[in-house]
């Protein structure tokens, strides 16, 4: 039998089912391997395996009966400490679950852990955690991506069959492409947003990050749908994403937008997902070179927007309801004291930059000329959707780079999220998939953008490619 901790959740479901295993068995296998492996890679900040064999042993019915899974530590688990791996959040409990937690438990699904991020989402490596940093399961020097690196690389390394993450402007897309998996972010209101601490409430979605497109599509149909508790969830109705993965894909046009193949990419990338486009167009796929001209301004104005918008979240946290608090018989020191000690260099880095960004006398000339920017970036998506069905770019510029390379030049950092931060800005759905290895055996990820709220196409392109080229497969050697 494969090894139990690289097999899909169909897999697992039908061990279980037929009782070669049990799920206190199942919890056990897992508990072991993260406990005789994570020490190396660090992907979990919490784990509560007592509570998972405590749920394992209740009778459980659902699609997801048993199957264990791991959060980001941003969504918010009832009776679980939640602190966005930041030293201001230490302590604080959560009073309740987060809807996609709500979804999933009702699904029979258990939770075995936490998992690494960057501070509050900010960052694109998992180093700048109050923690420590997480290392790709693939290469121990090198990063998993992020921020939700951790999610990423406990399923890259068989901790768990599948993790939830959130992507602001690439954060489950790039980490999922750096350890070699499957990285889904949903269209902007898909998905519920309620119990998700929020970085950039425009931007910010929660989705799930599986070994294959089909764990994705169940993760993806359990965890949408209207949420009352969310004013930005979208009433529409959320197909089988499973049901549609087999229709035919002939006769579908991608479109390869010329400003994500320029210098600045490895040509390695660049090689990968071209071989990846012919492997479509052999099966049946058109190709068609289209352009997205205002993809230059993505950057500038993802941070112009989103540390605005983080700006403006963080400032509830002042030492006063929430997590760590600086006793002062002042009032304002004590907000000074908490708020210093509290946030990491990056936090304080993008709180002034927002702040900054929505002061008096600079709104219009930065902030506002931002959103201006972003309806441009939507505009050429709307254009380009209606000559092609769907769009490829690479996910990322590079394959990991090596831990501390980037962490002292906030730029370069910034630029590994090129390619997917224009996704955000215009609020569509985009898949990670595995479309091949580096020469120094790192893997490389293709993205698949679609319009807003086809996420069924974007998984059905990614499907038939997966099941052509087995990608998936690539293990990494811990």
């Amino acid at each position: 039998m494969k090894e139990i901790f690289y097999c899909s959740i169909k897999e697992l479901r039908k061990l279980l089912e037929s009782k070669k295993i049990t799920p206190t068995e199942l919890i056990e296998i897992f508990k072991n391997r993260i406990e005789n492996l994570d020490s190396k890679i660090k992907s979990f900040v919490r784990t509560n395996f007592e509570r998972a064999f405590k749920e394992a042993q209740t009778k459980k019915e659902g699609k997801l009966a048993y199957i264990p899974f791991a959060v980001k530590d941003n969504i918010c688990i009832k009776g679980e400490e939640i602190t966005c791996c930041s030293k201001i959040l230490k302590g604080f409990i959560s009073p309740y679950d987060a809807t996609v937690i709500e979804r999933l438990k009702n699904e029979g699904a258990i939770i075995i852990g936490i998992t690494n991020m960057d501070e509050f989402a900010f960052g694109s490596s998992t180093e700048n955690s109050c923690y420590f940093p997480t290392h790709n399961p693939f290469d121990l020097e090198r990063v998993p991506g992020g921020s939700s690196g951790g999610s990423a690389a406990s399923v890259s390394a068989g901790f768990v069959p599948f993790a939830l993450g959130s992507d602001t402007g690439g954060s489950i897309r790039q980490p999922a492409s750096f350890c070699g998996v499957i990285g889904f972010k949903p269209t902007y209101g898909r998905v519920s947003r309620y119990g998700l601490i929020a970085f950039g409430s425009s931007l910010d979605q929660i989705g799930p990050i599986t070994r294959t497109v089909q764990d994705c599509a169940l993760i993806l149909s359990i965890i949408s749908g209207k949420d009352s508790k969310d004013s930005t969830s979208v009433e529409i109705e959320v197909p089988d994403f499973e049901e549609g993965l087999e229709k035919e894909i002939k006769g579908l046009k991608i479109g390869l937008p010329k400003e994500y193949f320029v210098a600045g990419i490895q040509e390695e990338v660049k090689e990968k997902v071209l071989e990846g486009v012919k492997i479509l167009e052999k099966l049946g796929v058109s190709v068609k070179e289209i352009s997205l001209p205002h993809t230059k301004y993505a950057i500038p104005a993802y941070y112009i927007v989103a540390p605005s918008e983080a700006s403006s979240n963080l400032s509830r946290f002042d030492g006063v309801q929430y997590g760590l608090r600086k006793e002062s018989a002042d009032l304002a020191e004590m907000y000074e004291v908490t708020r210093a000690d509290g946030f990491g260099l990056e936090a304080k880095r993008r709180i002034l930059l927002g702040t900054f960004c929505l002061s008096s006398g600079f709104y219009e000339a930065y902030y506002l000329k931002g959103l201006k920017t972003r309806t441009l970036i939507k505009r050429d998506f709307e254009s380009a959707f209606k000559e092609v069905s769907l769009i490829v770019t690479p996910t990322s510029p590079t394959p990991a780079f090596k831990i501390g390379e980037k962490i002292k030049d906030p730029l370069s950092m910034y630029l590994s999220d090129v390619f997917t931060v224009p996704v955000n800005l215009a609020g569509l759905p985009a898949i990670s998939v595995p479309c091949g290895l580096s020469k120094e055996n790192l893997p490389i990820g293709m993205q698949i953008i679609g319009p807003a709220f086809r996420e069924d196409l974007i998984l059905r392109l990614a499907f038939w490619f997966e099941r052509e080229t087995e990608f998936y497969k690539i293990r990494p050697r811990i």
